[in-house]
């Protein structure tokens, strides 16, 4: 490790020269704006507009061997039928093996304030699930109970409105969605379940891949942006899982979900800050966990503080942030019935490192991150990590 930590240092040397031009959108929590918003923004003098956003990571856990991946590589697409309609679509390739529709959705501008939107789409569930374009946020990896609990990249097929009162400077979202998928027939007479202890709703994800549905879910969000350098976010997510046609009638196929998240972030000259606390509740575990044999916990709870400074003077273009990330996050901070509280599922991240904005959607990122959990003796590897991403 004390050749990893050389080669740290040595790029953090390399990082505080030249400067070029930072965008704004990356920065500026109130201006900032995700893929598809930008897409969206009528910018463009073209009806199709073409776009993409990438990161290649270098990991390095303590005592281990490192690992080099083009984690994941995102091609954009838009198309405006009109000055009311478009559509927007995301395909990503993970690790250059897997190909998935991140995105694919129609919006319609019914006024000013007020867009009807259907189909593939972002569940707005605190910061990153929206902006995950790895030149808007800190840190070579997203945050790890943005991972574990919201669970990001979080995304759904549905149906709903969003829009800006600029005049009361609130934004919002409300949109009904198929729900995780919690159970099926494996087959041999018994029932696999999707859903456990470690990463709590993650593994439930449908992804628009043949999504079953029998229950729809409601997801909102309100954002208020009008004390300068500050925007706040409120997100609720209420329903319960979807179960196979074949187990959806049985005791503890699927679990009942209650979510709600707070994130704020603030920007002042070359300080910039961001935070975020999520809750779920599940109700119904104890059945559930009964039938699958998993150890899904009755509630998940997590939340982060970040402040980073800007290392250059304020004049310059370039930017090269100087943070630190402080996350607890703990998919069993309660359990249901006779299931004990698994220690190992408490989890405490520090990460700190630097972000170099070497040019407008091009970014360099180092970092390290202390890792470990509440489990007496538990050995959590600490890992160093390095990336180049990229959003165009």
């Amino acid at each position: 490790m004390n050749k990893s930590f050389l080669v740290f240092a040595f790029l953090f040397s390399v990082f505080t020269y030249s400067q070029t031009q930072t965008d704004s959108i990356m920065l500026d929590p109130q201006k900032q704006i995700n893929a598809a918003q930008r897409l969206l923004s009528g910018n463009y003098a073209s009806a199709v507009t073409v776009g993409a956003y990438g990161e290649i990571l270098y990991n390095q856990p303590e005592g281990d061997n490192g690992e080099l991946d083009v984690q994941r590589l995102v091609l954009l697409f838009g198309y405006r039928f009109n000055e009311k309609t478009q559509f927007v679509t995301e395909v990503e390739f993970e690790h250059v093996e897997e190909v998935f529709v991140e995105q694919a959705f129609v919006n319609y501008n019914v006024g000013a304030n007020v867009s009807l939107r259907g189909g593939l789409m972002l569940v707005p569930m605190g910061i990153v699930n929206e902006f995950h374009e790895p030149t808007t946020f800190n840190g070579t990896e997203r945050p790890a109970m943005d991972n574990a609990i919201v669970p990001t990249t979080w995304r759904e097929i549905g149906i709903g409105v969003n829009g800006r009162f600029n005049d009361i400077s609130l934004g919002y979202q409300a949109y009904v969605f198929n729900g995780f998928k919690s159970t099926e027939a494996d087959g041999e007479g018994g029932i696999s379940g999707f859903l456990k202890g470690s990463n709590g709703l993650r593994g439930g994800r449908q992804k628009a891949i043949k999504s079953t549905i029998d229950s729809p879910t409601l997801s909102t969000k309100l954002d208020y942006y009008g004390i300068p350098g500050l925007r706040l976010g409120f997100s609720t997510y209420f329903g319960s899982t979807q179960a196979a046609d074949e187990v959806e009638e049985i005791d503890g196929a699927n679990i009942g979900i209650a979510m709600l998240g707070l994130d704020a972030r603030y920007a002042y000259q070359r300080f910039t800050a961001r935070g975020q606390f999520i809750h779920a509740s599940l109700s119904d575990t104890e059945a559930y966990n009964t039938l699958t044999g998993r150890d899904l916990g009755s509630a998940l709870q997590g939340w982060y503080a970040e402040g980073a400074f800007n290392l250059l003077p304020i004049g310059n273009a370039q930017k090269l942030f100087a943070f630190v990330r402080y996350e607890q996050f703990d998919t069993h901070a309660s359990t249901a019935g006779a299931l004990q509280e698994n220690q190992a599922y408490d989890r405490t991240d520090v990460t700190t490192g630097l972000t170099y904005h070497i040019a407008p959607g091009v970014v360099i990122k180092g970092d390290y991150q202390f890792r470990s959990n509440a489990l007496d003796g538990d050995d959590v590897q600490d890992r160093l990590n390095f990336g180049i991403g990229v959003w165009f």
